[in-house]
C-alpha cells in the first residue's frame, strides 16, 4: 500500500490492487476515508472523521490533485509491466 504523502497528521494512500476510477484513501489513527479524485473529488467514504476534517481532507486533495493521479498512473502503469 503505497503512501503517496503525509499532511497534518493524514496518511494519503491507495492499496497496491485498487480500481478505476483513480482515488485515494486517508488514515489518521481510527478514522479512515476514501475519495474519488478524478475526474472529481467526492467523498466516497467516511469513517469516523468529523465535518471539519473531511473539509481539511477535500481541501489537501485538491492542492494536490494532479500528484495523486501522476502517482496513481505512475505505479499501476509499472504494476501492469
Amino acid at each position: 500500500m503505497p503512501t503517496l504523502f503525509i499532511l497534518f497528521g493524514f496518511r494519503f494512500f491507495f492499496w497496491a490492487n485498487d480500481h478505476q476510477p483513480i482515488h485515494v484513501h486517508i488514515s489518521k489513527g481510527d478514522c479512515e476515508a476514501k475519495f474519488n479524485v478524478h475526474p472529481d473529488i467526492m467523498l466516497i467514504e467516511n469513517y469516523g472523521f468529523k465535518k471539519n476534517e473531511i473539509k481539511l481532507i477535500e481541501s489537501l486533495i485538491e492542492e494536490n490533485q494532479e500528484i495523486i493521479i501522476e502517482r496513481w498512473k505512475e505505479f499501476f502503469q509499472h504494476k501492469k509491466q
